[in-house]
This record gives structure tokens, sequence and C-alpha cells, in this order.
């Protein structure tokens, strides 16, 4: 571990809390909490309660994002957050192995607390990237966090996958045991890969740090303070707004993604595969597409990114096997990683020195906010046009939408230089 780069220790982060992501959150929590521990309750009901508390772990991060964003930039405390965030999310994953059938309270309780922590662990681990790299490395490092993500949640999700079909094998009686056995080791997984971080990133504190009582009046006071702050950065936030809107043009692909695989009768285990090789696609793609935004500039290759979804977003009205569900997974890890590594990173650079912390809560809440317009957009065009296919056209103008306010962010940044090379 000592010869891990701050880099690479900080990029492992993202192999860590992936884990959760993919294992927990996309695969085995939503199942297994309607078949196991909810199972005694109605379908819509379940689905109600499921649903409310994703809704409330949500509204909970908004609420205090800037409170946590803005403590770790006065206090310097980034890497304390992030690592008290993930030893209750972990310990939370952890904990769902020990909860029998019907305890559906419980479990719902622990995931919530454990996707907070999750979503909250995000805004101080972002926040660091700067601590880590350079500017002009930006890209790069955040590509090569997202890459690691991707690998490490197919890893531990495969091994999981593994652990459910072949029970036996691994010295299990059934696959609800494995499964079961999934969330501890996913709260393991998370906690030990956490460690390198800890022991290798250096935090530059501010200069002359506050009394915690008096970081912690101003935290409560940290809503319109931070809004003052964003605004007198024009181009964050106008990226910001950008971002919000392609982002959600990303995630309802990814969330709308089984419902149309399903509809067109590709079986469960098939949907499985599909994200396996999203997870396994990302990896080298999110690699090479930091190598991209170092030729051609972080800029070119989003709009890249987002031209690419365009055409797969075409791709998928028309899409009628299974074979092409699966090609178009292959398209979606190709830029998926990519898009997202590289807005991190371009978004690190439009950030005010010492206000990370603060400037990441935004990023990070409108991260969580993905996938609010798409969904409703594709299911009222699908309402007036009888064709789910045509539906799925709504997602368009985020995409459009959100390049065009990326395209103003540049002009706005090249106004600037001008500006002051006038001077």
């Amino acid at each position: 571990m000592s010869r891990l780069s701050p880099a690479t220790a900080w990029a492992l982060y993202d192999w860590a809390n992936s884990a959760f992501a993919t294992v927990v959150m996309a695969g085995f929590f939503p199942l297994f909490f309607k078949q196991f521990w909810a199972g005694s309750l109605p379908t819509p009901e379940s689905t109600f309660w499921l649903g409310l508390t994703m809704t409330l772990a949500s509204l909970v991060l908004i609420l205090m994002a800037p409170m946590v964003g803005g403590l770790a930039d006065a206090l310097g405390w980034r890497k304390r957050i992030l690592f008290q965030f993930t030893l209750l999310g972990a310990g939370a994953t952890g904990a769902l192995w020990l909860l029998p059938a019907g305890a559906w309270v419980w479990a719902l309780i622990l995931y919530g607390v454990a996707s907070l922590a999750f979503m909250a662990s995000n805004i101080a681990y972002d926040a660091l990237l700067p601590a880590v790299a350079e500017p002009d490395q930006f890209g790069p490092v955040s590509s090569r966090g997202f890459a690691l993500g991707y690998l490490g949640g197919g890893v531990v999700f495969a091994l999981c996958v593994g652990m459910t079909l072949q029970p036996g094998w691994f010295g299990l009686t059934d696959a609800t045991q494995a499964v079961s056995l999934s969330f501890l080791l996913t709260g393991l997984w998370w906690l030990l890969f956490s460690l390198p971080l800890m022991r290798r990133v250096v935090e530059h504190g501010p200069v002359s740090r506050p009394q915690v009582a008096d970081a912690m009046r101003a935290s409560l006071g940290q809503w319109r303070a931070s809004w003052h702050h964003l605004r007198a950065e024009p181009r964050a936030l106008t990226f910001l707004v950008a971002y919000w809107l392609y982002i959600d043009g990303v995630d309802t692909i990814i969330r709308m993604a089984v419902d149309y695989g399903l509809s067109i009768g590709l079986p469960s285990d098939g949907l499985i595969l599909a994200l396996l090789i999203v997870q396994f696609v990302g990896f080298p793609a999110t690699l090479l597409y930091g190598k991209l935004a170092g030729r051609i500039g972080m800029a070119r290759a989003i709009f890249a990114g987002l031209a690419a979804y365009v055409l797969i977003l075409l791709w998928a009205t028309r899409m009628d096997s299974a074979l092409e569900f699966y090609l178009l997974a292959v398209g979606v890890g190709l830029v998926q990683g990519g898009v997202q590594a590289l807005s991190r990173a371009y978004f690190a650079r439009l950030t005010p020195p010492g206000r990370e912390g603060e400037f990441f809560a935004f990023y990070n809440m409108l991260g969580k906010f993905a996938a609010l317009f798409g969904p409703i957009l594709v299911g009222a065009l699908t309402l007036a046009s009888s064709d789910h296919r045509i539906g799925m056209l709504a997602v368009l103008p985020l995409f459009v939408g959100g390049a065009w306010l990326l395209w103003l962010t540049e002009r706005l940044g090249k106004c600037a230089r001008q500006k002051e090379e006038a001077q």
C-alpha cells in the first residue's frame, strides 16, 4: 500500500464504493427486498416503501450536503468526513446480512442509511481530487477512478452472482444465503479498499481554522452562503445546469434499459449479463476516454460522449432483439464512464481553491436529481403516442440542452480569457 501514489490511492475509493452501487443498489437489494424481507406485503405496497426510502435518503442529502461541504472546507475535514460516512455506509450494508425474512422495516432503515452515507461520502471524495492531481491531470485521474469503479463493481458483482447461481461451490446452502452473504461481502469490500485513500492522500487544510463549534454554527447557514458563492462563478453555475440536464439523460437510459429489455422479451438473467457487460467494457473504455480528453480537451470529449448517447438512443428506438440489447450495453459502457469522469474533472477546474467541498456538494446534489425529468418525459410521450419507441425520443432534449449549456460554459471561459488578455 505504501507504494501507491496518492492519485491511485484516491481512485481506489471508486473501486471500493462502486461495490455498493452495483451489488446492492442496482443488483440484489430491490429483488431480495420484495422476495425475502417484504414477501408478505403486496407488491404495490413494497414498491411504495422502497421508493419512499430512496426519496427520503435523497431529501436528507439535499438538506445536509451544503453543510457537509462547507464544514469539510472550513476545517479541512474532507478525509475525516469521507471515512465517517464510509464506516456508516459499510456498517449498515454489512448489517443487512443479519436480518431474517420478514424484517422489511429494518431492511429499509439500513438500506436508507447506507444509501445516504454512500451519496454523502462522494461529496468529500470528489472534493479531494485537487489534493491528488494538478489541474491538467484532473481528467486522467478522474477517469482512472471511474474505470476502477467499473472494474471493482463488476468483479464483486460477478462473484456475488456466481455465489447465487452455484451456492454449493462456496459452501452455501442456497441462493438466499448467498445473496444475504453478498451484503456482508460488499460492506467489507467498501471498507477495506477505502483504507489506501486514508493512508496515502494528504489533505491540505485552510491556513487558519475556525473553532469546531464556530464552524458548526456557520454550516447551518451554508445554503445561502453557498448559493451566493456559486452565483459569483457563472461558468461553474452554467456547467452545473448543463450537467444536470445531460446526466439526467444518461441515467434515464440506464434506468429505462431494464424495462425496455423486458418489453422485447429478454430474460432476467440476460439483464444481469447486460449489466456485467457495461461494467467490464466501462473499465478500459473510461481509461481510453481520459486519454482522448488529453488530446482533444475535456469539453470536446464530453461533447463526443453526448453525441454517442444520441446515436445510442436512436438505435434503441429501433432495437428488437436480445443481441442488439447486448450491443447497446457495449455502447453504453464505451461512453458512460468517460462522460461521468470528465464531468467531475471539468467541474473541478471551475471550483475556487478552498471551496471544493462546498461546490461539489451542489454537484453531487444535482447528480442525485438525475433521472428526474427523463422518465416523466418518456412516460408522457409514450402515453400520448401509444408507442414506447417514440417515447424514448423524449430524452433527446436533455442531451441537446445539456450540450448547448456546455458550449455556453466554454464561451464564457473564452470571453473571460480574452478580457484578461486585454487588461
